[in-house]
């Protein structure tokens, strides 16, 4: 008898099962870390016309953002704003990396965060664009983090489109009136 056992079959010892039943336990644990260690959020959806993209850019043209913010928790560490010199003038950098639980996050939102989604902490006048979302993973349990980079947003007053009407409905990421 081997001291190895073959890899391809079934052992007696599976340490890294994905039916055990502690994966949501963990799960739990992980969204009431970061609600206790996080912040409140204003998180505003992005509704993308996947019918309007700039055929040069390759972007959406117009982005029409909710006017109802969804209060969520994240963790985040709050940064001073950098001005930095540079040969074209001053440029203003204060990217975050906001990181939430999967999935209190897909419940609250409706769907996965994407880019282009607006995110307010609710104690700065800051808004922040998301422009990458990655999976934090852990090998042995799945993924419970999701990590969305955010830019600062400058020059705008508001990001919310003022002509949007004020009852919508969100079906996939598409908006109906």
């Amino acid at each position: 008898m081997p001291i190895i056992p073959d890899m391809d079959s079934e052992s007696e010892l599976n340490l890294f099962d994905p039916k055990n039943p502690d994966i949501n336990l963990f799960n739990i644990v992980d969204d009431e870390l970061i609600r206790l260690s996080g912040s409140k959020l204003e998180f505003y959806k992005i509704y993308v016309d996947k019918t309007d993209i700039d055929e040069v850019y390759q972007e959406v043209r117009q982005k029409i953002i909710s006017r109802q913010p969804i209060t969520v928790f994240g963790h985040y560490e709050p940064s001073v704003l950098q001005e930095n010199l540079t040969e074209f003038g001053i440029e203003v950098t204060n990217d975050q990396v906001f990181v939430f639980n999967k999935s209190y996050i897909q419940q609250k939102v409706g769907r996965r965060p994407q880019e282009g989604d607006v995110i307010k902490p609710h104690f700065q006048d800051q808004k922040y664009e998301i422009y990458q979302v990655q999976e934090d993973s852990f090998e042995a349990y799945g993924v419970y983090h999701l990590s969305c980079y955010a830019r600062l947003l400058r020059d705008t007053e508001e990001v919310i489109d003022e002509y949007l009407p004020e009852v919508m409905d969100d079906i996939g990421g598409i908006r109906f009136k």
